[in-house]
């Protein structure tokens, strides 16, 4: 039976039909694979492209002896898939914003950001801790909320708390605030890294299975090793503590600086912070006062001027001075502390008195540029580049100077300094003369302006010979005298210390405070083996001097140094400098 004529023509028809829409496929087959594969595949490939940051551990914080002050732990990153998320986006921003602290307006947007590029990847928090997480999102999933994922994030944590945290500074808990404060600012390069990617084709935001991805594995960063000994930091934090509380100062500084080597030990400021909850502090605390705040240190300074006196071939200790009770520069009255009538003081008992009108005479056999030259040699007006955000240089006036500056400089008012500068240079004397920089990091380490510092950079520099520097410290031995000298209560039994107070007039706005002293003391011991210099210094004090509201401090601070390093007590008695001498005379300083 043959088709009808009818049929033939529809199934002509149809076959005709199905060719030219072959050959449009045909065509736009070719059209992809050989006119122009790659743009094609590019775009096909982007429309999928899944991007997933691989987060670098930060490398820790040590201190000398291999304790962690700063240390990353198991953390995850929250992230969502906007495509299974938004259908339910309310409640569970409002679930996540309970559960793990993020911010519910934030949320909810990337739960439903679908449009634009068309990431199905949005990251909703940073550095969880991973028990936390996975508890929550267990949660969620009974709840029956969808498109929750995680990924490794590492977490920054301080397992000593305020320890050292003035010093080592903290980092924020988001990639928009990073490293905010001390040596994790500084030093972030070092210690950052750098993180990795992984990009892999997806659907809807899974990859697709057999996929190749291409993954750039992370650069964990390096450790960054300190100086300090966290034994010491927190002894040395809660004595200054005690001390800035129990004289209700506004603040305090204490350092601990090895003799020889210009270590820093231990380096507390106070009020301080807890580096875990550093929002519960004021952010005045967040950096170190104790570099960034400068101060004019009172007689600490003396010990700077009357060496230098005695290195020139000025004076002696046993140099005699007619001392006043009062002397007139420029028409300005100089007095020392409480003495009233003439004295006859050596050069030690200049020291050992704290004698402004004493100092002032000895700085008179010198030029002001010799004496200003020798200020710079000690490290004044220069910053030491240990490390520290924010290092102040400090004011130390150029030459030439009027006669009352000459004066006011001489006994430490009328310039400023860093308590680091300050223990730096007096450390000259524990140190037969010679200064050494001080040093916060071991070996090298480059900040984040390019600045290499570290024990392999610091410097010596001959300041002093050793003879002045032997008889300075004898000198200052007689500071701590119970009859001569200010500064009693710091004495340590068993021990010979030698030290200095000081107590300056607090200026503001360039008027000085009647009733606020910056109270100080510094010193090292075994006076005749220096082993550790120790400073303390008390800002704002109501009333007191250095020997009573800092000299206490020190004492314990230094006690705990030479029992915990097992410092033998000292077998050898100190061959005092007379302080005073008998007869008329008017000062035999040479000229």
């Amino acid at each position: 039976m043959n088709p009808r004529p009818g049929s033939q023509f529809r199934l002509k028809f149809g076959f005709l039909v199905i060719a030219i829409v072959l050959s449009f496929y045909g065509a736009r087959l070719v059209q992809l694979q050989a006119i122009d594969p790659g743009s094609y595949s590019q775009i096909a490939y982007k429309e999928g492209l899944e991007q997933v940051v691989l987060p670098a551990s930060r490398g820790e914080i040590e201190d000398r002896n291999g304790v962690a002050m700063a240390a990353s732990m198991d953390g995850l990153m929250v992230i969502a898939d906007p495509f299974l998320t938004a259908p339910k986006a309310p409640q569970l921003a409002k679930f996540l914003a309970d559960r793990l602290g993020v911010d519910y307006f934030a949320t909810l947007e990337k739960l439903r950001k679908t449009t634009g590029d068309g990431k199905r990847y949005q990251i909703i928090a940073h550095r969880i801790p991973a028990t936390k997480v996975r508890k929550a999102l267990a949660d969620a999933a009974d709840q029956g909320f969808q498109g929750l994922s995680t990924e490794r994030d590492p977490i920054r944590a301080y397992p000593l708390n305020d320890v050292g945290a003035n010093v080592v500074g903290f980092i924020g808990q988001d990639d928009e605030n990073g490293p905010l404060a001390g040596l994790e600012r500084t030093f972030n390069k070092q210690l950052a890294g750098a993180d990795g990617e992984a990009r892999y084709i997806a659907v809807k935001g899974r990859q697709v299975p057999l996929s190749e991805a291409e993954i750039t594995e992370p650069r964990d960063g390096r450790p960054l090793r300190l100086t300090l000994d966290s034994d010491a930091q927190w002894f040395t934090q809660r004595t200054l503590a005690a001390a800035v509380r129990n004289w209700k100062a506004a603040s305090g500084v204490a350092i601990v600086m090895d003799s020889h080597t210009g270590e820093l030990l231990a380096y507390a400021d106070y009020p301080s912070f807890d580096a875990n909850d550093p929002q519960a502090t004021d952010k005045e605390y967040y950096g170190s006062k104790g570099v960034q705040d400068p101060y004019e240190p009172g007689s600490v300074e003396k010990v700077l001027t009357l060496s230098s006196v005695m290195d020139s071939g000025h004076a002696t200790p046993e140099t005699r001075l007619t001392v006043p009770d009062v002397l007139m520069r420029d028409n300005w009255p100089i007095h020392d502390h409480g003495r009233q009538g003439t004295v006859k003081l050596t050069l030690a008992g200049v020291l050992s008195r704290s004698s402004n009108i004493g100092t002032t005479l000895s700085a008179e056999t010198m030029e002001p540029s010799e004496i200003r030259d020798y200020l710079a040699k000690f490290g004044l007006g220069q910053r030491t580049n240990v490390g520290l955000r924010g290092e102040s240089a400090g004011v130390v006036p150029a030459a030439p100077w009027s006669d009352i500056q000459r004066a006011t400089i001489s006994y430490g008012q009328g310039m400023t300094v860093t308590p680091l500068q300050m223990i730096a240079a007096v450390n000259t004397i524990a140190n037969g003369g010679v200064r050494v920089s001080p040093s916060l990091i071991e070996g090298t380490a480059t900040t984040d302006t390019g600045v290499k510092v570290g024990t392999s950079q610091a410097t010596a520099t001959r300041v002093l010979s050793a003879d002045t520097a032997e008889k300075m410290s004898r000198m200052m031995e007689t500071v701590l005298d119970p009859e001569e000298g200010t500064a009693p209560l710091a004495r340590i039994p068993g021990y010979r210390v030698a030290g200095k107070t000081g107590t300056a007039q607090v200026n503001e706005n360039g008027k000085y405070l009647d009733n606020l002293n910056d109270n100080s003391f510094v010193g090292f011991a075994p006076a005749d083996n220096p082993r550790f210099t120790v400073y303390v210094v008390l800002r704002h004090v109501n009333g007191g001097a250095g020997g009573l509201t800092a000299g206490p401090a020190f004492k314990r601070i230094m006690s705990y140094m030479l029992r915990k390093y097992g410092i033998p007590p000292t077998d050898t008695t100190a061959t005092p400098y007379e302080t005073t001498w008998g007869g008329r005379g008017t000062g035999n300083l040479q000229p």
